[in-house]
């Protein structure tokens, strides 16, 4: 066990609850067991901006991580690598469709840079608010579903417990991990994650971890 200590031992940076985390995670599941020492020199990493998690959530949609990072970093450059409300909304759809956005998601990055713009949002005050409040206010926004608002949840906030049962990395994950890659059902992924409580988010940090090595940010 103390080699484990070592890979998930606290590092700067890192949620406070991380380590305490890991170390329940390993007692409580024997995929984790061997997950999280596989994986463990990481951890869940936020930027800080509420604004860019939210707008990288929705170029993330129904898209690969790698499309998604490809997408956004033509946004970035059409935005003059200032990315805020301000300069989202003095792009053109035309500018933000040649960046690779879908006239869909266009729409929702134009009103999710609204919102912020007009001051709508109660975002000062959303680190108070319980998670289901924060989820309801979100999905207010056009285009910001439930798995959106549960992506800020986890890489703005650092909720340590949220389980977005509509993400298919997710679900792939807990398919290849704990059903030898047969087909999971929701009810069956929410039973796999009962055992994970109260790190849920952890949990599901790993599990992408283990289709992908390179961390997932938003």
């Amino acid at each position: 066990m103390s080699n484990v200590k070592e890979k998930v031992a606290s590092v700067d940076g890192a949620p406070e609850y991380w380590e305490q985390a890991c170390r329940d995670l390993m007692k409580q599941d024997r995929i984790m067991k061997k997950i999280i020492p596989k994986y463990g020199s990481g951890f869940l990493v936020t930027r800080g901006d509420a604004f860019t998690t939210l707008a990288r959530a929705i170029v993330g949609q129904q898209i690969s991580v790698a499309a998604a990072q490809a997408v956004w970093d033509r946004v970035l450059v059409a935005s003059k690598k200032k990315m805020n409300p301000k300069n989202i909304l003095a792009l053109s759809v035309e500018e933000l469709r040649a960046a690779g956005l879908s006239g869909r998601k266009v729409e929702y990055i134009r009103d999710l840079a609204d919102h912020f713009d007009s001051g709508r949002l109660h975002a000062n005050q959303w680190k108070n608010m319980d998670d289901e409040s924060v989820i309801q206010e979100l999905s207010a926004i056009r285009g910001i579903g439930r798995w959106t608002a549960e992506m800020f949840l986890i890489f703005n906030l650092i909720r340590p417990n949220i389980l977005p049962l509509d993400d298919v990395g997710l679900i792939k994950a807990i398919s290849l991990n704990y059903f030898s890659g047969e087909p999971v059902s929701r009810h069956e992924a929410r039973e796999v994650a009962a055992n994970w409580a109260p790190w849920r988010t952890v949990a599901t940090w790993y599990m992408w971890r283990s289709i992908d090595p390179i961390p997932v940010e938003y």
